[in-house]
């Protein structure tokens, strides 16, 4: 026991480290010796893995590893703890060759993974690129978001990482002074938090200083490696913490699941929907990417490797199968199949399982759930309720101009509901026409103009209720209609492409009404809830933009008479 001006600490502060770090936090008079040992302790930086119950150092790892077991015996690894150690080939840069380089240059690099026993469960210390090898379903995914939310001072965040799920927008905002959630554009009815960086507080000061949390813990300590397994002890208690609820209460409109009955029932909720082509299974790269890389995409787990893609599509996916002649009779094979990232050598990045890929939204028992990087998510029923009084209000029976759809695709479906129209409503089909101010990208007033009382009526269409379709027609139907209220050649434009006097006068006069026309196999009677979860979220957002505007909206699906089960959704 160390007794300090009548402070009393745990044994495990009598480590110089730990003692200098207390002491420096508080405003005890240090020593000489202390002052030394504290500014000579090195700070070195960790990312830490807690595996799942079922898992240990023997069965964490997948089976083809590039990872060999540590066998000396002379070391400092903690009693219990096992070490794997990589070593990737020597091999000359690139760029050694391209430029004719003769002057000899090698190139090389270390990983290493580290296993500890803590109380009842298994931490997995990596580094370097090691996690890699690590099995997808060996860890928490939710071990490092979590933990950081419980020790993060709220007030103190430094980096976040955002995740739409609606359109798999991923995010990474940064600020130079830490601040709170609200100054990183967080919309707690949009956004998954995925990462958060910032400084813990006072009362885990002794432990790390700042934490950055996703489905890993990493953070800098002075702690030797007979500390970690207290260290990590530590931290498992502050994971089982519900702190982050009262800290981050925005946070709870979306909330992870654990429950592996719930899982089960879930999963067999998105084989259905996987065999029935349903537009609400979208596959994406499951983190930010570095887009100025020419990156390609092939498939692997039937056989040979599919392809190459130049995008990520579930419809490539499905085709690969199709073609080796597999069908998906289990969720299981959705974590044996992967998605592979190659740059434009050809040279493998990264490798992801589908399963992990995959963006799948559905409710079960009245209740609305959202699978994302491989872990579900329960969406609020408070949330939900409120979402559809505010929604479904907007959604309307009866349209005079949008008609049934028969055409397969939406510029035929748009001349059709044009010609079909009564003459009293003056229609005109705008489809693939711009407005956009000289210089500027195209930008389309809408697919069909028509009469609508004392307002031009602007009728956005779309098939399918895919929530990246959906995201970018409800974004149209508000950036047109600020275009054209902000910006005069933009009103000119528009005037110049219709022949009605009836409608010029009311555009002149900015009195739009917004509809947006979903051509889907949905009844008209499920309103809101013929959309994805994300698609409603995105949909709210704009009408509230609109109504701000003084713009009525309404929404009307269009009943579709195309079978488009086995037609390319892209």
């Amino acid at each position: 026991m160390v007794r300090s001006r009548g402070i009393h600490q745990t044994d495990k502060l009598t480590s110089i480290p730990y003692l200098a770090r207390y002491l420096l936090s508080s405003k005890h008079v240090l020593t000489p010796f202390l002052i030394h040992t504290s500014i000579m302790a090195k700070s070195r930086n960790f990312s830490v893995y807690l595996l799942k119950r079922e898992f240990n150092a023997d069965n964490a790892l997948k089976d083809e590893i590039n990872l060999t077991r540590l066998t000396e015996n002379d070391t400092k690894i903690p009693e219990g703890g096992v070490m794997y150690v990589g070593q990737s080939p020597i091999k000359q840069p690139w760029w050694k060759e391209y430029w004719g380089i003769n002057q000899e240059l090698k190139q090389s690099s270390a990983s290493a993974i580290v296993f500890l026993p803590v109380n009842d469960r298994w931490f997995a210390i990596t580094f370097g690129a090691s996690y890699h090898n690590l099995k997808e379903k060996a860890y928490e995914y939710d071990f490092g978001i979590r933990t950081t939310l419980n020790s993060l001072d709220p007030e103190k965040i430094k980096s976040t990482d955002l995740l739409i799920p609606e359109t798999a927008k991923r995010q990474r905002i940064q600020i130079p002074n830490a601040s709170n959630l609200t100054y990183f554009d967080f919309n707690k009815d949009e956004s998954i938090v995925k990462r958060l960086t910032g400084a813990v507080k006072d009362e885990y000061a002794d432990l790390i200083r700042n934490a950055t949390g996703s489905s890993n813990l990493r953070f800098a300590t002075v702690c030797e490696p007979d500390e970690l397994i207290d260290l990590c002890s530590r931290l498992l208690e502050i994971y089982s913490r519900t702190d982050y609820e009262e800290s981050f209460p925005d946070l709870q409109n979306i909330t992870p699941i654990k429950d592996p009955d719930l899982i089960a029932s879930l999963e067999t909720k998105l084989l259905e929907e996987y065999r029935d082509c349903t537009p609400n299974l979208t596959l994406a790269i499951p983190e930010i990417v570095d887009y100025t890389t020419n990156y390609k995409f092939k498939y692997r787990g039937a056989s040979r490797m599919s392809e190459e893609y130049d995008d990520v599509f579930i419809g490539n996916y499905r085709n690969y199968l199709t073609e080796r002649g597999v069908e998906v009779n289990d969720v299981s094979l959705f974590n044996k199949h992967t998605l592979n990232v190659f740059d434009e050598n050809g040279q493998l990045l990264r490798s992801y399982s589908i399963y992990k890929s995959l963006l799948f939204d559905c409710t079960l028992n009245g209740k609305t759930y959202h699978l994302c990087e491989g872990s579900w998510y329960e969406i609020s029923s408070d949330f939900m309720a409120k979402l559809k009084a505010e929604l479904d209000p907007v959604f309307i029976d009866h349209h005079d101009v949008l008609c049934e759809c028969n055409k397969k695709l939406e510029g035929d479906y748009n001349i059709e509901a044009s010609n079909l129209a009564s003459a009293e409503l003056e229609v005109c089909c705008l489809d693939k026409t711009s407005i956009a101010p000289q210089g500027q990208k195209d930008v389309e007033p809408c697919d069909l103009i028509a009469l609508n009382g004392e307002n031009a009526e602007l009728m956005h269409n779309k098939i399918s209720t895919r929530s990246s379709m959906l995201s970018h027609l409800f974004n149209q139907g508000v950036n047109s209609v600020i275009l054209l209220m902000q910006n005069n050649e933009s009103k000119v434009k528009l005037n110049d492409l219709v022949e009605s006097e009836n409608l010029r006068e009311r555009i002149n006069r900015d009195n739009f009404h917004v509809t947006y026309g979903i051509i889907s196999n949905k009844r008209r009677d499920m309103k809101s809830d013929a959309l994805p979860i994300f698609s409603r979220i995105s949909l709210l957002r704009c009408v509230r933009n609109l109504k701000l505007m003084r713009v009525p909206v309404s929404v009307y699906l269009i009943k579709d008479n195309v079978d488009r089960k086995h037609l390319n959704d892209d």
